[in-house]
């Protein structure tokens, strides 16, 4: 890639529209995913437990955590960025649009077919939303200042995730088979999507 187009890529318009294309392809995985109903990711199922158990949408309860969230990094000095924010305010927004929109997809194979866009469509996201460089999700960052503290990043992740999860499903979010494909798939999917969709690691951060 020539020093001309890397300067474009890294631009900042250039990232703030990757940014905000990762965060809406994002939560149309969220959509698809819940809406297939054969298990959601375990932040997602936390989120969708809270939304049966206390009531407001599933996008208002990931605006929510997301601020909370964003509490625990004081302790842990972790320092926002505009992806952060942005994060914060618009993934959940996001996610009640696909909501709102996507119908009921019935048959057997229909579900499996939103549950495989919804995996596929979260793991090109992350690969759009770290292309930014803007700086982490609020989740993300809750990890990487433990990681700070002493803890290794996969018992870190381990730890957050599985009590995201544990929490979700006893306040009634869906837990399945979906669940076990993305805990599986999006890894290796965003690894393959990060040098496919073109984008090297940006030289500044937000």
């Amino acid at each position: 890639m020539s020093e001309l187009s890397l300067t474009a890529l890294h631009s900042l318009p250039n990232r703030l529209l990757r940014l905000y294309a990762g965060l809406a392809l994002y939560g149309a995985g969220v959509g698809l995913q819940i809406e297939s109903h054969l298990g959601g990711s375990p932040w997602d199922v936390f989120h969708q437990g809270l939304s049966i158990h206390l009531g407001l949408s599933v996008g208002i309860w990931i605006i929510l955590v997301g601020a909370l969230v964003m509490l625990l990094w004081i302790p842990l000095r972790q320092k926002p960025g505009v992806g952060t924010l942005s994060n914060v305010v618009f993934l959940g927004l996001f996610a009640d649009a696909a909501l709102w929109l996507l119908p009921e997809p019935g048959p057997l194979a229909a579900r499996w077919a939103y549950l495989a866009a919804g995996v596929v469509a979260t793991a090109a996201a992350t690969a759009l939303y770290i292309g930014a460089g803007l700086g982490p999700g609020p989740r993300d960052g809750l990890m990487t200042g433990l990681v700070r503290l002493g803890l290794s990043i996969r018992l870190a992740r381990t730890l957050i995730e599985a009590a995201a999860l544990a929490i979700g499903w006893l306040l009634g979010g869906t837990v399945g088979v979906g669940t076990v494909v993305f805990a599986l798939a999006v890894g290796p999917l965003t690894q393959f999507f990060m040098p496919r969709l073109g984008f090297s690691r940006p030289q500044a951060q937000g």
